[in-house]
């Protein structure tokens, strides 16, 4: 087999042939309500991961951060996402992309009804590993250690916005 094909409009269309190759399959990891589904990990060779977030509505997300290390494509496959990168808030619908830079703060969160999954892509990854020890704090059960939550964040480079 050749691999998959994604084809997430008439004009972008995605061949993945590295999971097949290496017999490897989807990570699924749920951080809190959020899911991620890692479709590349491209952590073990600092090369580029993509995953599909799946963000119900009214769902806790992150904090607003940077990537020390990391730029970051967002393309929504389904839902709204509002999405905020620097002082630019868009509420992105099916197609429609934002990019964030190395270094930028950004945040996202779905305030909408219905669910918001998006495909996105980091270069280089950070890696499933990264989402399973955000897990592991997060769903530990009761309010997440958010002394915990900053330390893992630190280990992979992600920088807590300056709360305002």
């Amino acid at each position: 087999m050749d691999g998959c094909l994604f084809i997430l409009d008439s004009g972008i269309t995605i061949s993945i042939t590295i999971m097949e190759q290496h017999n490897m399959s989807p990570i699924e990891i749920n951080v809190g309500q959020l899911g991620i589904r890692y479709l590349i990990d491209g952590s073990r060779n600092a090369s580029m991961g993509m995953f599909e977030l799946t963000v119900p509505s009214a769902s806790t997300v992150p904090p607003a951060h940077s990537h020390s290390n990391n730029e970051e494509i967002v393309y929504v496959l389904e839902g709204t996402l509002r999405y905020s990168v620097g002082s630019e808030t868009r509420d992105l619908t099916y197609g429609q992309s934002m990019h964030t830079p190395q270094g930028t703060v950004h945040a996202f969160s779905n305030p909408f009804d219905g669910l918001a999954r998006a495909l996105i892509v980091l270069a280089p990854d950070i890696g499933a590993q990264y989402f399973r020890d955000v897990a592991n704090v997060v769903n530990a059960g009761g309010p997440p250690d958010k002394a915990a939550l900053v330390a893992v964040m630190s280990r992979y480079g992600l920088v807590p916005a300056a709360a305002k």
